[in-house]
């Protein structure tokens, strides 16, 4: 009996390390010479921000996609001026790099890198 147990946790964690879920890495970059606030990025079925970032600084966040859709980014300069940007279009399935700089006097950049193709 002890040796069916064994046997059985054996079999699952094996089958568990084979598992691991898709997702997507995200960076959003402050390229500007000034800080921004609120900045909330909005994908399928999700979102996600930081209350602020500095010149220079990098956030990082990694989601899982459920569903399709745009991905919609919105945040506030240094003079408290509501911006928008929309980016890539991802679908469920997707894997990758996600890579959002902040411009000064431009939109955003958005650089999305697949992984597996799709």
């Amino acid at each position: 009996m002890q040796f069916q147990k064994a046997a059985a946790l054996f079999l699952l964690l094996i089958a568990l390390a084979g598992c691991r879920s898709r997702y997507i890495a995200t960076t959003i970059t402050n390229d500007t010479a000034s800080p921004v606030s609120v900045v909330q990025v909005d994908y399928p079925s999700a979102s996600f921000g930081t209350q602020s970032l500095a010149p220079g600084q990098t956030f990082s966040y990694r989601f899982k996609i459920q569903g399709s859709g745009l991905v919609k980014m919105t945040w506030l300069t240094a003079d408290r001026k509501e911006m928008h940007a929309n980016g890539p279009t991802l679908s469920e399935g997707q894997e990758g790099q996600l890579a959002i700089h902040l411009r000064a006097n431009a939109d955003p950049t958005f650089a999305f890198t697949s992984i597996n193709g799709r």
